[in-house]
C-alpha cells in the first residue's frame, strides 16, 4: 500500500563540474554540466517537497556572488528562469503555502537554496547533518545564508524512519555526516529511489565509484553498495539528481510520474 499518487522532477539548474568532483580519480580534465534536481511527492495527505535547488539571490547580488562563488574561485551555477522553483511549482498548480513538508537528502548549497520559501513547513532532515551544518568551522559547500532562519521548523531524524505509507527515508551516510535518500512507491511506476548525493552519475552505482568528495569514504561506498541492494530488492528505479543523462531523458515537470 502506497500513499504516494504521483512525482515530479524538477530541473533546478546546472552547476559545472570536473567530472572527478563526481567520480573519483576520474576524468580530471572533463568538465560537464550537473544538473540540480528536486522532486514534489503529491501523496493523500499533501505534497512533499524533496530538497529545495540553489538561492539565486546570491547569484544576482555582486557582493553575496563574491563571497560565496567567485571569491572562492568556484564557478556559479547556471539557474535560469525555467530552472527557478517557484515558477516550476506554479505550473503543477502548487502554491509553496500548500508543501506542509520538505525532505532534505543533505544541507548542501544546492539543496537548501529556498528554505526560507518554506518556513512553515516541517524540514526533515539528519540530526547528525544539522549538528554538522549548524557548527562553527562546517564545510564552505554548506551556506547558512540558506538556513540559518529562526523561523525554520526543523524535524531531526536518527537512521532509517518512514514519512508515509510508500515513503520510506534511507540513512545513506559518507557524502556528507547526516545524508539520506528516500524509497518511494508510486502507483503505476512502482518502487524508485531518490538517491540524493549517495553519488551522482550512474557509473558510480555501476562500478561502485566513489563521489570526489566524501565526509566518510568507507560509509560513501557502503551507501552506495546499499542503494544498490535495494534497487535489486525492489525490482526499484534510481532517479539520480545530478545524472545528465538520467534528467535529460526523464520526464521533467511539469510532467509527472504516477
Amino acid at each position: 500500500m502506497t500513499t504516494v499518487r504521483r512525482l515530479a522532477i524538477l530541473l533546478c539548474g546546472y552547476e559545472i563540474l570536473r567530472k572527478s568532483d563526481s567520480t573519483r580519480g576520474r576524468g580530471e580534465r572533463f568538465v560537464f554540466a550537473s544538473p540540480i534536481s528536486a522532486y514534489l511527492l503529491e501523496l493523500t495527505s499533501g505534497y512533499l517537497l524533496v530538497d529545495t535547488g540553489v538561492n539565486s539571490a546570491i547569484l544576482r547580488d555582486p557582493a553575496l556572488l563574491a563571497a560565496y562563488y567567485t571569491g572562492r574561485n568556484w564557478t556559479p551555477p547556471i539557474v535560469q528562469l525555467a530552472h527557478e522553483l517557484l515558477p516550476q511549482l506554479a505550473q503543477l498548480g502548487v502554491n509553496p503555502q500548500d508543501i506542509t513538508d520538505v525532505f532534505l537528502t543533505h544541507m548542501h548549497m544546492d539543496h537548501t537554496g529556498n528554505l526560507r520559501q518554506f518556513q512553515h513547513a516541517s524540514i526533515h532532515v539528519q540530526r547528525r547533518e544539522h549538528e554538522y551544518a549548524t557548527t562553527a568551522g562546517h564545510a564552505p559547500a554548506w551556506f547558512d545564508i540558506d538556513y540559518d532562519l529562526p523561523a525554520l521548523r526543523w524535524a531531526l531524524h536518527d537512521g532509517d524512519w518512514t514519512f508515509a505509507p510508500g515513503v520510506q527515508a534511507l540513512a545513506t551516510y559518507g557524502h556528507t555526516p547526516g545524508h539520506q535518500s528516500l524509497l518511494v512507491t508510486l502507483p503505476e511506476t512502482g518502487p524508485v529511489v531518490l538517491v540524493g548525493d549517495v553519488a551522482d552519475l550512474a557509473e558510480n552505482f555501476a562500478e561502485q565509484v566513489l563521489p570526489g568528495d566524501a565526509s566518510d569514504d568507507q560509509q560513501a561506498l557502503a551507501s552506495i553498495r546499499r542503494i544498490n541492494q535495494i534497487v535489486d530488492e525492489h525490482g526499484a528505479a534510481r532517479f539520480l539528481c545530478h545524472d545528465p543523462a538520467f534528467v535529460h531523458s526523464a520526464r521533467l515537470a511539469p510532467e509527472w510520474y504516477s
